[in-house]
């Protein structure tokens, strides 16, 4: 029965509400027709009592005569809803105004508190009983001349039966508002039950849809805080698995690219040189030189590969030793600049003599400087210009590498870091598999420093290394 978080998120919400409201019903019952109504009562038939009583007092002749009392009392029945007697002064009734008392007319009746009554003090009694005809307020008050002589005693007795209309129309009025209330808090607790199951029967079935690899979709993040916080962290885990998935899917399409071309090159050399070009020394050293710069590329393609890895799995290792870098940066550019006058580049070093020496992982950092030089060399146009700089500044080491390129535009400098991601030139996609400024970026982080990017469309770009003064020694 209580098998499913909603049914159970009901009976949490609604069971206290059925308990509860029938005791407060029952206690407030309690306490207005006890607490309030009966002493209210009391208090007004006292009053009446004592009103009959002065009215009495100047009636000498009904304390002598029977008839003229009965009729004093029906004069003021017209005006009482209570029961009136007439007593003597030594407490024989005179005259009542039930019929049902005429039996009893001469008797002495039991006084409550009779010495006290007989001496001049009133007596109220107020009693609670289910039983139809059992009194509920008795007032006893004595009719005293102004020489305190007792000359009879006037009784009202307000019966249950005539205060049981009040009360059972005080029970009603009380269980239609308790009634209306436990209704409402049904409702309420029925619907925040609702209101809390649904999102997370959504997320659930989301979880399954997750689990069975079928498309997914983000919830609406609607619900207790608590609830939205929980869905907000679901659509981010969405969204991440989003993106891993189309960045799997770039990555596929980019090993697709990176690798069919240098291998169709290789192929075609390697054909060519089955075919007799092995034959022509000059062919044969082009051939084999275009082939050992394919092999390059691979080269460089698996070291991009082999730290994506290292990035997925965690495992970037960074093994430091001292170096001077000024004598490390030099031989780290070297091999670019080859590279970039081969291309046509203008090329424009200046390496400080004074740098200050520093431990860090050489290999690692020159991956990361070099990818940013090939960058530089890769989208520089001919006759452009490639530069680099180092220095010290505000407690940083800092190298720069400049070129004259086509530039970054300002929506894509945002994201240049990310992995496989790839800007625009001209209305085309970036060549390339999108991992080598994410590969810098990493490795400068993993030395403690960072990478910045300044750039303008048209007027090239800038990306600057900084590493702490706190890692170098000097």
């Amino acid at each position: 029965m209580l098998n499913t978080l909603r049914r159970r998120l009901i009976v949490s919400h609604v069971l206290p509400l059925l308990e509860i409201f029938p005791l407060i019903g029952i206690a407030l019952v309690y306490i207005l027709e006890t607490q309030v109504m009966l002493p209210s009562l009391a208090s007004e038939v006292k009053d009446q009592a004592y009103l009959a009583a002065q009215i009495a007092l100047y009636q000498p002749a009904i304390w002598t005569d029977s008839t003229q009392a009965q009729a004093f009392i029906e004069r003021l029945q017209s005006h009482l809803a209570e029961r009136v007697m007439l007593l003597d002064g030594d407490g024989h009734l005179l005259a009542s105004s039930d019929a049902a008392d005429s039996e009893h007319l001469g008797q002495q009746l039991s006084i409550p508190a009779e010495p006290n009554v007989l001496a001049g003090e009133a007596s109220v009694r107020t009693t609670y009983s289910q039983q139809q005809h059992a009194e509920v307020v008795d007032a006893w008050v004595p009719v005293v001349t102004s020489d305190q002589q007792v000359l009879g005693i006037v009784r009202l007795t307000h019966r249950l039966v005539n205060v049981y209309e009040r009360f059972l129309r005080l029970r009603y009025l009380i269980v239609g508002i308790l009634a209306a209330g436990l209704f409402l808090g049904v409702a309420a607790g029925w619907a925040l039950a609702v209101n809390l199951a649904s999102p997370l029967r959504q997320m659930t079935m989301a979880i399954s849809q997750m689990a069975s690899e079928q498309q997914l979709m983000p919830l609406e993040e609607k619900g207790p805080e608590e609830i939205c916080l929980l869905l907000h962290s679901f659509n981010t885990l969405v969204e991440r698995l989003r993106t891993l998935e189309q960045s799997r899917r770039q990555l596929l399409a980019s090993l697709v690219h990176e690798l069919g071309r240098p291998l169709g090159a290789l192929h075609s050399a390697i054909q060519a040189l089955m075919g007799g070009a092995d034959q022509d020394a000059a062919l044969k050293q082009e051939l084999l030189t275009g082939m050992d710069e394919e092999i390059g590329r691979l080269r460089r393609l698996l070291d991009d590969l082999a730290h994506l890895r290292d990035h997925v799995t965690s495992t970037l290792d960074i093994v430091r030793r001292p170096i001077s870098l000024s004598d490390w940066l030099p031989r780290v550019l070297a091999p670019r600049e080859i590279a970039a006058q081969g291309k046509g580049l203008r090329w424009q070093a200046a390496v400080p003599a004074d740098l200050p020496s520093a431990e860090v992982d050489p290999d690692r950092l020159g991956q990361a400087v070099g990818n940013l030089i090939d960058n530089a060399i890769k989208y520089t146009p001919p006759e452009g210009a490639v530069s680099i700089g180092a220095g010290v500044e505000d407690q940083h080491v800092w190298i720069r590498v400049s070129d004259t390129g086509p530039g970054i535009a300002p929506e894509d400098q945002a994201h240049i870091f990310t992995p496989f991601y790839r800007g625009r030139m001209n209305g085309h996609q970036s060549p390339g598999m999108g991992l080598g400024l994410s590969i810098a970026r990493d490795l400068v982080v993993a030395h403690g420093g960072r990478l910045e990017v300044q750039s303008t469309l048209g007027q090239g770009s800038h990306f600057i290394i900084r590493l702490p003064i706190s890692r170098v020694e000097v």
